[in-house]
Order: C-alpha cells, then sequence, then structure tokens
C-alpha cells in the first residue's frame, strides 16, 4: 500500500524509488506483482511516468483510508510506552464552543498521560478526519439547503450524525461597526460591506461552507482559512460573518458583537443544526464520552 500510494502521488516510478529508498527495479517488481494478484492494471506507464487507470484511482483511493487507519494503528500500539496514554481526536468547523469544550476535557484528565489532537479545519476535511480514524470525532453543521450533500458524504464514509443544538442565522462583527448597536440585521444593511467566508476544499464548496445562507449571492466577499484571520479582518475590513450565534467570548473576545439576523421577503431565516459525526462502527473511547458529556454540558 506504501508504494502504491507513493507512485500515484509521484507520477513517478523514479522518483517514488528515491522517495522510498529502494531501487527501481524492486518498485518495478512491486507494483507488477500486485496489479497481477489483484488481476487489474492499476497504472499505465508512458514517456511522462505513469497515470493511475480509472480502477486503479478507485482502488488507490480506497487504500488511503486502509493505510491511514494502519498508521494510526502503529502510532498507538508500536511503542509499549504508548499503551496507557490516553487518545483522542477531534476535528471541528471553525466553532469557539468546540475549543471551550476540548480545554474542559483535557482539564478533566489532569496529570494523566496523554495525547490529544484538536483540529479546525475545512468540513471535507473534518469528513475525511473521522473516516480515516485520523479523528474519533467531527463537528459540523446541517441545514435545509446543504444536508441533502452532506448526508450523501456521510453515507459514502459511513459515519453518522448526532444533533446536539439549532440556532438561526447570526450576523457576526466587531464592536466598532456602524451595525454593532443595531437590535437585528437585514441583508439591505450589509451591501456596503464585505462577507467574511471560511475558505472550504472540494467541489462541493457552496453546500460544504461553514456560514449559514451561504447559497446567497454577496456583492463583496473576503475568504480566509482561520478565526484569527477573520477577527482580524472583522476590525480591519469592516466585515462580517453569518453564524450560529453561539460564541464563547473568552476564546473569540469581548471586542464582537453577534446580532439576529432579520428576515425578510427573499432572504428567510435557516435552522442550522450543530452536531457530532462519527463512524457507525466506532465504540467511543473514554476520552470521546468526557469531551460529547462536555459538550453537552455547555449546551445545557
Amino acid at each position: 500500500m506504501h508504494y502504491l500510494l507513493e507512485v500515484a502521488k509521484s507520477g513517478s516510478m523514479n522518483k517514488a524509488a528515491e522517495q522510498l529508498f529502494i531501487s527501481q527495479p524492486t518498485l518495478t517488481k512491486a507494483i507488477k506483482e500486485a496489479e497481477e494478484e489483484l488481476g487489474f492494471t492499476i497504472f499505465i506507464r508512458n514517456n511522462r511516468g505513469v497515470t493511475l487507470t480509472k480502477r486503479g484511482d478507485d482502488f488507490v483511493a480506497d487504500i488511503r483510508r486502509v493505510y491511514q487507519q494502519y498508521q494510526a494503528l502503529m502510532d498507538k500500539y508500536a511503542d509499549p510506552d504508548s499503551l496507557s496514554r490516553k487518545r483522542f481526536g477531534v476535528s471541528t468547523q471553525h466553532y469557539s464552543f468546540a475549543a471551550k469544550a476540548f480545554v474542559e476535557m483535557v482539564r478533566q484528565f489532569g496529570t494523566l498521560n496523554y495525547d490529544f489532537a484538536y483540529r479546525e479545519t475545512t468540513t471535507a476535511r473534518v469528513i475525511e478526519d473521522v473516516a480515516s480514524g485520523k479523528s474519533e470525532l467531527g463537528i459540523l453543521y446541517r441545514s435545509p439547503y446543504n444536508e441533502r450533500v452532506i448526508d450523501r458524504h456521510l453515507v459514502d464514509n459511513n459515519l453518522k450524525f448526532t444533533p446536539i443544538v439549532k440556532s438561526q442565522a447570526y450576523v457576526y462583527l466587531w464592536k466598532g461597526h456602524p451595525l454593532a448597536d443595531k437590535d437585528a440585521i437585514r441583508f439591505a444593511d450589509l451591501e456596503d460591506y464585505p462577507c467574511l467566508c471560511f475558505e472550504q476544499d472540494g467541489d462541493d464548496t457552496s453546500y460544504m461552507a461553514e456560514e449559514i445562507l451561504s447559497d446567497r449571492l454577496y456583492p463583496r466577499r473576503v475568504v480566509v482559512r482561520d478565526r484569527g484571520s477573520m477577527l482580524n479582518l472583522m476590525v480591519g475590513l469592516g466585515g462580517y460573518t453569518l453564524c450560529s450565534g453561539i460564541i464563547h467570548e473568552a476564546y473569540n473576545g469581548e471586542d464582537y458583537r453577534c446580532i439576529p439576523f432579520k428576515p425578510e421577503p427573499g432572504f428567510p431565516n435557516q435552522d442550522m443544526e450543530i452536531g457530532l459525526i462519527a463512524r457507525i462502527d466506532n465504540v467511543p473511547s473514554a476520552s470521546a464520552e468526557v469531551f460529547v458529556k462536555t459538550i453537552k454540558n455547555y449546551f445545557k
């Protein structure tokens, strides 16, 4: 699997052999034996290197997930001293409440040995991380607009969605913004200001957007990768974003305001349902159980 993935990545037997620290003939022989055992051609060789066949492309996509699980297994059990360590990983869209819950979980383990990971990332990567076993849990949201696409990705990756809270759209902006003192904000109020959005991966970027009402056409739009950049641009550009309204001030700071979005003809509000995703066959670890309990207590 390691050999096949490296050849697919580099597109060249020679380059792959260099990365694997083996001879090119040894690699070629190994690939040929794999193709003979499987009964189909994985790579097409030409003067420019190698390319995947259609069936080979599907096969490599499948073994990539298996190999990631193998690596996670080796990381967990290869070192005898690591067996006593608590392990847990969560991948999430950019939610300050998730960071708060993670901190509370870590604190509960006190002086115990642990190896934890907190990953704020794109929607597609949240799904990929949980499907591959890189993270035990994921956090994302569904809405009437995106749930069909999100659910399809979850089914394809053998994942389940467990709702934890519902909300509607809020406008999030800097306290010095001209609209910061309003009781509610309409789309018409926002026309002169840039909408800030988190950058997404994949082809379904509109459906994978973290911001509610992502199907609307915004005249001004700026894409960012992290929460820190978004908060900076709210101050520097007078930008805003649309969110769940669930903000932890200690983590996002007290210099920002969360104001209800006011529906109007042509721009109705939508319910957004934030939830946890996990593999269908997953047996929760002790760390995951503590994290889920912490999340639920937060919303109580």
